[in-house]
């Protein structure tokens, strides 16, 4: 089956990921997805000060997912949304498992999310930002939590649904998934299939959520390696990367 922007059924839309983009917060991420763009910046973890909202035995994690007003075709309104919210607790819920989070009793760690761009599968994409931008801020983590959707056109599985592919799958499947722990930290399903097919969707999706793992993984090598390399020149240093003294 040829997809409508050309791509085979299990083949993901151009990958774009960077980290440290952002200089106000303590660790940032972009993620594209085709067009699909999220940003996501983490603060702290610094003292809630409201001492009624604390946890004795481990931080709260607060994510705010928002989509911006140029995001789409119709301008977004601003401001939170049924929508929003419910996409930021599944964030929330799928990143928790595998963050330390007993590393930092009675703190916060906040995760702003932005969509600038959205031709379906924002919140994957906004799932792999928040997890590089924690990774970035030196939060400490069992594993980085990779994420991609799935679905079915007529007889045919397809990896990464975007854009009108919505409109015709008979379902959208966003998975959320640890690779190291082989771990599903989110799993939603939108429509209707049979066991058979919602098993094979899930193992695409899967499939997927490995391959932007590698890209998750490279982004932050990136960023470290360039820090390295900056350090290094203000400290009058060279041959970091390994060459002959």
């Amino acid at each position: 089956m040829k997809r409508l922007d050309g791509r085979k059924p299990d083949e993901i839309r151009p990958i774009v990921m960077q980290a440290g983009v952002l200089k106000r917060a303590k660790g940032s991420a972009i993620v594209k997805l085709g067009r699909t763009t999220a940003i996501a910046g983490v603060y702290g973890p610094r003292k809630l000060h409201s001492k009624h909202q604390q946890d004795s035995n481990k931080a709260i994690l607060k994510v705010t997912y928002n989509m911006v007003p140029f995001s789409t075709d119709e301008r977004v309104r601003p401001g939170p949304s049924r929508r929003s919210t419910e996409i930021s607790k599944v964030i929330r819920e799928a990143l928790e498992s595998a963050i330390c989070l007993e590393e930092f009793p009675k703190a916060v760690i906040e995760v702003q999310i932005d969509i600038l761009q959205a031709e379906a599968s924002t919140r994957v994409a906004a799932l792999n930002a928040a997890s590089i931008a924690l990774a970035d801020a030196g939060i400490p983590m069992k594993d980085l939590v990779s994420s991609c959707t799935a679905g079915k056109i007529e007889d045919t599985y397809i990896l990464d649904v975007a854009g009108k592919e919505e409109d015709v799958t008979f379902c959208d499947l966003p998975v959320a998934y640890m690779p190291r722990e082989k771990k599903i930290t989110l799993l939603q399903m939108d429509g209707d299939l049979p066991v058979k097919d919602v098993k094979n969707v899930i193992q695409l999706a899967i499939k997927g959520c490995e391959t932007l793992y590698e890209r998750q993984k490279q982004a932050l090598k990136e960023k470290w390696v360039g820090d390295l390399e900056d350090t290094a020149k203000a400290l009058g240093l060279s041959n970091i990367s390994g060459g002959k003294d």
